[in-house]
């Protein structure tokens, strides 16, 4: 099992960039770099290519609306380049009010633009010539659209890897389906190991069963806060607002992938109450209407015999890249003993 973190960057990006060094001399094995509305993933992503030597670098995501499939495939192959072969790159779909509010596309076909972009993605790091006649991308436009000028293309300058791993962010039925069929990896949010297979198991299955073997066994990376100690179970609380921003604030009522997952893990009604909240305004009793069990299921807080048993849980659903988000002063020291614990 490897272990990753978020790069947070709600402050200083280049400041939580140079943290990831001492991470990396830690042992962690991967850091993913998130982008939603905020900087840019890549460039963040270049500049730790640029300050670290081991560490494999994960968008973690690129919307699949915002860029084009081949410019993806540019952006893939220059970051495996500046990295040393060290890249992955995460896609998703995001959710309409990134899609359609921040960039101002229309949020249609989700899962066939995201099968479409990985197609195009892979045959252009292969350097092939790119034609493509998909219900979302025709590469080169057809004949009627644009000047008329277009033609089939391959990608200038030759990729570190002819390969980089493609990872799926991915919550629903389908989605889940197809990370599991044709993704290299999936990331998963607000993973629960406990209700991992009673939300997912049929959805993995069914991918799995279509998967091609030349993509090896699917990875999976999720987790969440950890602290170890007698006394941290008060930490959990730090994870209340997260929580409920995407429980009750990440969509609109009746459009929240969140949402939807907490409550096929089985709180429905705790659910609907943190959502009614959020949207109300009511933010501070929203994150204290989060079940405290609900933080437990997706955290690992608590001593060490218990941080164990929970990096055996998620060993056990599936999960081979375990997530941390350090909540502790000292965070090599604690991704040092996580290595020793899961190696």
């Amino acid at each position: 099992m490897k272990i990753s973190t978020m790069l947070m960057y709600d402050g200083n990006p280049r400041s939580a960039a140079d943290q990831v060094v001492e991470l990396e001399k830690a042992g962690i094995d991967t850091v993913w770099v998130a982008e939603a509305y905020g900087f840019d993933s890549p460039t963040l992503m270049g500049y730790l290519a640029a300050v670290t030597d081991t560490v494999e670098i994960g968008a973690a995501i690129l919307n699949v609306f915002s860029r084009t499939p081949t410019l993806l495939a540019q952006t893939a192959a220059g970051l495996d380049n500046v990295s040393g072969g060290r890249a992955i790159l995460g896609l998703g779909a995001s959710g309409p009010q990134v899609v359609e509010g921040w960039h101002g596309m229309p949020y249609s076909r989700p899962l066939g633009r995201t099968k479409e972009a990985i197609d195009i993605v892979r045959a252009a790091l292969r350097r092939e010539v790119v034609e493509y006649d998909g219900k979302t991308f025709q590469l080169p436009l057809p004949q009627g659209e644009g000047t008329g000028l277009g033609k089939p293309l391959k990608m200038l300058t030759r990729p570190e890897r002819s390969s980089v791993p493609i990872y799926i962010a991915a919550l629903g039925q389908k989605s889940v389906e197809g990370a599991a069929e044709y993704a290299d990896g999936w990331l998963p949010f607000l993973y629960s190991p406990e209700g991992a297979s009673k939300v997912w198991g049929d959805a993995l299955a069914a991918g799995r069963a279509k998967r091609s073997d030349d993509l090896g066994p699917l990875e999976i990376a999720a987790g969440g806060m950890v602290a170890v100690g007698d006394d941290v179970k008060g930490l959990l609380d730090f994870a209340r607002p997260m929580t409920a921003l995407y429980i009750g604030g990440m969509g609109a009522r009746g459009k929240n992938f969140y949402n939807d997952l907490v409550s096929q893990y089985g709180y429905e009604k705790e659910a609907k109450e943190i959502q009614d909240l959020y949207l109300d305004g009511k933010k501070r009793e929203a994150e204290a209407a989060v079940p405290l069990d609900l933080l437990e299921q997706v955290n690992l807080v608590g001593p060490e015999g218990y941080v164990k048993e929970r990096i055996a849980a998620f060993r056990e659903s599936g999960v081979t890249n375990l997530q941390v988000a350090p909540a502790t002063d000292d965070p090599a020291g604690l991704v040092r003993q996580l290595k020793e614990w899961v190696s």
